[in-house]
């Protein structure tokens, strides 16, 4: 990860680092490189777990990015302790992640954690939940993901951005 001394980092955070956090990582990039911001922000992603390490996503995770034109590359990894230091933002993507995040983050750590699904403003409540994709056939729930992605990606960096994120 480059990082400069005043960028902000972002780390998004799954199960296992192969559907949704990488979707998330992918699209957040996308948009701030849209905004032309990529010298302030940086972004990451990790497992909770550790069963694919090493791993490219999922194929319908990459197709998905692929249809909308954003390339990834990076492989799954788990979180790390030191992740808690590196980064401003950690982002689950579920209640179960976010409870295990709660649990790993050292009692001296700044970084604030955030459930992604909490940047879904204006969805119904059945779709506000980010749920892991891995074990649906087809590309179709990997879709669902990349758009709520989008969406809360957008309100998080533009919150983020204006120092509107209370936790």
């Amino acid at each position: 990860m480059n990082t400069t001394e005043n960028s902000k980092n972002v780390l998004m955070v799954c199960t296992d680092n192969i559907s949704r956090s990488p979707i998330a990582e992918a699209v957040l990039r996308d948009v701030i490189s849209k905004e032309g911001l990529q010298e302030e922000w940086q972004v990451d992603s990790a497992a909770i777990e550790g069963w694919h390490l090493g791993e490219k996503p999922d194929p319908r995770a990459l197709s998905v990015l692929g249809h909308h034109k954003i390339k990834y590359n990076d492989c799954a990894r788990r979180l790390d302790i030191d992740d808690f230091e590196k980064f401003d933002y950690i982002l689950g993507m579920d209640p179960s992640n976010m409870a295990s995040l709660r649990l790993l983050k050292p009692h001296y750590s700044n970084s604030k954690l955030l459930l992604l699904s909490d940047f879904l403003f204006g969805f119904k409540t059945n779709n506000r939940c980010i749920e892991d994709p891995y074990y649906e056939i087809g590309e179709d729930s990997f879709e669902k993901i990349y758009d709520q992605c989008q969406f809360a990606c957008s309100n998080f960096l533009k919150q983020a951005r204006h120092n509107q994120i209370i936790i």
